[in-house]
């Protein structure tokens, strides 16, 4: 985005999300190969998360074989929530895992013994050239709407990503609005924003009339009613496809 959302917001202080967060999860959410209506998430009790970066499924028992491969992730994140993973496959004893770090679509490997699986049916598809955000509850559209992307210099990036966070601006009343899911992803432009990473999120706005119009510095904005929406419903995890033209 080039909003930097975990410098300027609160946690959200949704019960059940605080739950997680307070149980120190990480949370990962398998995509099969076949898509199905419901995606399987994996969960696991661990404070720093080490993760094999490469593009091959380890064939070690452990991590300590590869330690100039091997990568660990704090959790839970700096802002309070619980660190999240999508998953892009599962190899025998071995979770792979899209990372929430540079370059936008990296992976990595974790130990699939280290998580338990349960399921949701949540995605979202972004069209930044019709302007558009659709939210799927299985086979159904649950929230379609007109959106604003980045202007034309810094581009909403296309590609896979998940949500990893959610943040609760402390003043409503701003460019973010009432809520903001931080995703996995980054601007191919701004390597840091406001002293933040340049980090893409999906959030509310202040001006109903930028919907529909290349305005942002990378971020998806949508309209308050819409992402209050949003915010009672989704999980974190939830796979997020934008497709830019």
């Amino acid at each position: 985005m080039g909003e930097h959302l975990s410098s300027l917001w609160l946690r959200v202080q949704d019960l059940r999300w605080r739950r997680i967060a307070l149980a120190s999860f990480l949370v990962l959410f398998v995509v099969m190969a076949v898509p199905p209506l419901r995606r399987v998430v994996a969960a696991a009790a661990s404070r720093v998360v080490l993760v094999v970066v490469s593009p091959f499924a380890p064939s070690i028992s452990g991590f300590d074989d590869l330690p100039q491969a091997s990568k660990s992730i704090d959790n839970p994140q700096p802002s309070g929530a619980p660190l999240v993973f999508l998953v892009k496959e599962v190899q025998a004893d071995w979770v792979n895992v899209f990372l929430p770090i540079r370059p936008n679509g990296s992976t990595g490997w974790v130990k699939r013994s280290d998580v338990k699986l349960s399921q949701h049916d949540w995605r979202i598809v972004v069209e930044t050239g019709s302007h558009q955000i659709t939210v799927y509850q299985g086979a159904n559209v649950f929230l379609q709407e007109p959106i604003a992307v980045g202007k034309q210099d810094t581009p909403t990036p296309g590609g896979v990503y998940y949500i990893k966070e959610l943040l609760k601006p402390p003043n409503p009343n701003t460019v973010y609005g009432p809520y903001a899911y931080g995703l996995s992803g980054f601007s191919n432009v701004l390597t840091d924003f406001n002293g933040g990473e340049g980090v893409i999120g999906i959030h509310g706005n202040n001006d109903a009339s930028v919907l529909g119009h290349d305005v942002s510095h990378g971020c998806i904005r949508m309209s308050n009613p819409g992402i209050t929406k949003l915010v009672s419903v989704l999980p974190l995890g939830v796979p997020v496809q934008i497709k830019s033209t």
